[in-house]
């Protein structure tokens, strides 16, 4: 097994299709990425992590995997992954895949054989008869996440299969000792050809309770409590970690609705850890009611709130993942800061959860300040999740309304191609991109951005090489101050006789600051910041829209 190496990583997710196209089709592929190599490796992250890469007939943009050993030829093929793969390994850059297991796409051979009874297949996924008379009526009254019920009628088989998510989302069965078998060759098949882990998609989903019950009559999420942490999760896991513990990598969960005393139950270090690390939600949940769709106006105290709980009750026991913007969400500068101070904004941000402790993960465009986009009808939107959305709670809320919601909260906000130059296509294509460009590409740009030396992007430089180089920022406690304040996020980190100071403001409005008892700002040594000009004397100031200041205090 591993040597806690991914304690040091910074990770850059690429969405594939988005990311970078080589061939001019109009699609991201791995020749794009490819030809990007040298481009995350000046931006010092040292970890690549592969939205899903296989093929796919993408009903969720590969979230639905027709084969788990092979690549989607929209992307390329094994060769020229494996190219991919020894070119990040050259450049020091570790690379992790999207292990996605909870379900497969219905167009999966596996799903197809398994519509007859007969089939070595017939219990790889989850089928129950109808209830009723004439066996009409659905197993029980679940709701997918994705799409209407969470069941499906097939006609082949003459019976309904579960689909937590999408109809061509079809979840496996991992009762069945061979789906698990399955798992663990996915998963040599990959570590065999180099790569160094797995992201593992909704894993806390793939254990659901015997006997299937009814859920909770509640919109959206009816019969969560059924398979959320099921009964058998932990069996599971248990198992697909000694596949990982075979190799020299590591892996990090995605955990919808997780909280750091259930985390603890996976990630603590030791013996019977499941799991390196965990994606949880908490914070998320500062501008919204449990997914992005139920928007609610921000409130600060609520992230600060979860980030603390999470750097507190999970040290010296468990490692953190960081990160605030990723494929599933929108961009974090038009969601928690300001298109008006997006440079400002974008660096406070950065800086915010980058400094805290845990690995930090990057998304795509995050480096450069890529923000949403804003399209006038539903038709033109891609994204399943926010269509279903749309169609389920325009009843309660209008179409109006719901159409305002889908513009705040689509994952396409996150899916627009990678902006890179001021060029047709903003770069990212000679062709017609398969989704629309962000139409401020030519203020938004990576090659602009590299030229202005105060801009975001050198900016994330900086703040990762002094991440890398501090000791403090890996290791150090951490401590809140200014807890009730709905402004500032004021925290410290502590190792030895080093302290940094960390001021976040959130607003636009100038707030007072003071420093807190035992720190004298005139002392320190401001190492990181978002205004150039600093004419403050005194441990007080008045902070300026979307400040930062970092201080490093006994250095």
């Amino acid at each position: 097994m591993n040597n806690q190496w991914y304690k040091d990583l910074v990770v850059y997710q690429i969405w594939p299709r988005s990311f970078c196209d080589g061939n001019g089709d109009g699609i991201g592929d791995l020749e794009g990425v490819y030809s990007k190599l040298d481009y995350l490796q000046d931006l010092g992250v040292n970890c690549i992590w592969f939205s899903p890469l296989y093929p796919s007939p993408n009903a969720d943009y590969g979230y639905d995997i027709a084969d788990y050993r092979d690549i989607n030829p929209e992307y390329g093929d094994l060769d020229l992954f494996k190219k991919v793969l020894a070119g990040a390994h050259e450049r020091g850059m570790k690379v992790i895949m999207d292990l996605v297991v909870n379900h497969t796409s219905d167009e999966c051979a596996w799903f197809e054989a398994s519509k007859d009874k007969n089939s070595p297949y017939a219990d790889y996924y989850i089928w129950r008869k109808g209830k009723g008379p004439h066996q009409k009526r659905r197993p029980n009254n679940w709701i997918s996440l994705f799409e209407g019920k969470a069941w499906e009628y097939d006609e082949k088989r003459g019976e309904y299969y579960l689909h937590i998510f999408a109809k061509k989302q079809p979840d496996l069965n991992h009762d069945n000792p061979k789906v698990r078998e399955e798992v663990k060759d996915i998963m040599r098949f990959w570590l065999d050809m180099g790569v160094d882990g797995f992201r593992e998609d909704v894993i806390t989903f793939i254990s659901k309770r015997e006997g299937l019950p009814n859920g909770f009559p509640i919109p959206a999420a009816c019969g969560m409590e059924h398979y959320l942490n099921g009964p058998n999760i932990h069996k599971y896991l248990t198992e697909y970690r000694r596949v990982m513990q075979e190799y020299d990598c590591f892996c990090v969960g995605e955990a919808p609705l997780m909280t750091p005393d259930t985390a603890l139950k996976y990630i603590t270090e030791g013996d019977k850890q499941e799991l390196d690390m965990m994606f949880h939600f908490q914070h998320e949940e500062a501008d919204c009611f449990m997914m992005d769709f139920l928007h609610t106006k921000f409130h600060l105290k609520k992230m600060k709130k979860a980030f603390s709980a999470w750097q507190q009750k999970l040290r010296g026991r468990a490692w953190n993942t960081l990160y605030l913007e990723n494929h599933d969400h929108p961009r974090i500068i038009s969601r928690y800061g300001s298109e008006q101070y997006r440079t400002e904004s974008g660096k406070m941000l950065a800086a915010m959860y980058m400094l805290q402790q845990g690995t930090p993960f990057v998304y795509q465009g995050q480096e450069i300040g890529m923000t949403n986009i804003s399209l006038p009808r539903l038709d033109m939107y891609v994204d399943v999740f926010a269509k279903n959305n749309f169609n389920n709670f325009k009843g309660l809320f209008g179409e109006e309304k719901c159409l305002e919601l889908a513009r705040v909260s689509t994952r396409d906000n996150s899916r627009t191609p990678m902006q890179w130059s001021g060029a047709q296509n903003a770069g990212f294509t000679t062709g017609k991109p398969w989704f629309y460009v962000n139409p401020n590409y030519k203020e938004i740009n990576a090659e602009k951005e590299a030229a202005d030396p105060n801009s975001i992007l050198n900016f994330y430089k900086k703040l990762i090489r002094f991440r890398k180089a501090s000791a403090v920022v890996r290791d150090g406690t951490y401590k809140e101050y200014y807890k009730n304040s709905p402004d500032l996020y004021v925290y410290e980190r502590v190792l030895g006789q080093e302290r940094l100071l960390v001021i976040c403001s959130f607003t636009e409005k100038n707030v007072a600051f003071e420093a807190p008892a035992g720190y004298d700002l005139e002392k320190g040594e401001r190492v990181l910041w978002n205004y150039e000009s600093d004419s403050i004397s005194g441990n007080g100031f008045k902070t300026r829209p979307y400040e930062l200041r970092v201080y490093r205090f006994g250095a």
